[in-house]
């Protein structure tokens, strides 16, 4: 019998995130701080918008691209936050989650042969949805010694006459790493000057501990060649719920939309209703959850400096990424040790790219009780290994 599988998918590595969860669901007292997902609970009053909405028998399917009033309310969070204007007739989509929106993104963008820059460490998704679209991924390596910004000469060095999109993943998962306003305008100039487009995913937006996010839409001339991906997850703790969305120009949003008909249809309802609601009254929640992420990142920050290890200081998202390169240790090697010996988990950088190496993804998204645990046992752990005794 010849092979019932498709050789792009079979060469496609699974993801180096899981294998450490599986060894901790069996380990009693272990401590997991490697999952990407906020410790809160979904607001009550969007979690009720939610219930109203089913107890009103709102169960049916939305238009394939949304709920109208969801994508009005997608536009007016923009506006407010980028001061950019997107018209919700034909240039906002809604999506399962932000991920469906890479998927299709890079779906309706990519010939087979073009290429797509990824710069990395960066989410795990990326290179795997460009190679299910047919696209080659050609991977920008991203240095501590630059926070893990994308550079303007990094970017230059990485376009070929084959290049066709580059992801922007900012606020940056593993990393923390933001791109500022200057940041994203010298990188603007290449991408205008080369002609290529931007899969902008800033799921992590509202989580920025320096000056509010400024997203590339909003330097001229990169609106219009610009997918923004953004969701409801890591904001409104509503991981469950699987609802994203994506703006664009109308004529990519047309063709995503054209796949999303064919593969989803449409988000859930019940989640899109209560997203109407997040949009509309939840920048207080937002604000309280950001205020006790950014106290738990300047105590693992603190926690760093005490214990001796290396660690930029990041200023995005829910993540830090320490340097264990002392200890002559791969990163894989690093967390399968401290897992086996302090009964905690973490996710080696190379989950994340090849130039993880050498680092660590550690998340604050856990409560305050257990990361003073979990840096008691890190601390010991390091203390261990600079003695020889481990």
């Amino acid at each position: 019998m010849r092979t019932p599988l498709a050789d792009k998918v079979v060469e496609i590595k699974p993801s180096g995130i899981r294998k450490f969860f599986d060894i901790v669901s069996e380990m009693p007292d272990a401590i997991s701080l490697g999952v990407g997902e906020p410790d809160f609970d979904t607001p009550w009053h969007i979690r009720n918008e939610g219930i109203r909405a089913l107890e009103a028998g709102k169960t049916f399917y939305t238009s394939n691209s949304g709920l109208k009033e969801l994508k009005i309310e997608v536009c007016n969070y923009i506006e407010r936050k980028q001061g950019v204007r997107y018209n919700p007739a034909n240039e906002v989509l809604v999506t399962v989650g932000g991920s469906e929106a890479i998927d299709m993104g890079l779906r309706a963008m990519i010939n087979p042969g073009d290429e797509v820059l990824i710069p990395q460490p960066s989410y795990v998704s990326y290179e795997p949805c460009a190679v299910l679209a047919g696209a080659t991924p050609v991977v920008i390596n991203l240095k501590a010694e630059n926070e893990f910004r994308l550079t303007a000469a990094e970017l230059r060095e990485a376009i070929t006459d084959k290049t066709k999109v580059l992801i922007l993943p900012f606020p940056n998962n593993p990393t923390g790493a933001i791109m500022e306003k200057k940041d994203l305008e010298e990188i603007a100039e290449v991408i205008i000057e080369k002609d290529i487009f931007v899969m902008s995913d800033e799921i992590y937006s509202e989580l920025t501990y320096k000056d509010e996010h400024v997203s590339i839409i909003a330097i001229p001339g990169m609106r219009e060649r610009t997918i923004m991906i953004n969701g409801f997850s890591k904001a409104y703790a509503m991981t469950g719920w699987r609802l994203g969305y994506a703006c664009g120009p109308a004529d990519i949003i047309a063709q995503m939309t054209k796949i999303h008909q064919f593969a989803i249809m449409c988000a859930p309802t019940t989640s899109q209703y209560a997203a109407v609601e997040a949009l509309k009254n939840g920048d207080d929640d937002v604000k309280e959850m950001k205020e006790s992420y950014n106290q738990r990142r300047r105590f693992l920050m603190h926690s760093f400096k005490k214990m001796g290890l290396e660690c930029f200081e990041p200023f995005g998202a829910f993540y830090v990424f320490p340097c264990i390169k002392e200890f002559g240790m791969t990163s894989d090697e690093f967390a399968t040790k401290f897992l086996e010996t302090e009964k905690v988990a973490a996710v080696p950088g190379t989950a994340f790219g090849d130039s993880g190496e050498g680092f660590l993804r550690i998340s604050y998204a856990y409560s305050m009780d257990t990361l003073r645990t979990a840096m008691e046992r890190l601390e010991r752990f390091v203390t261990k290994l600079r003695n020889g005794e481990i």
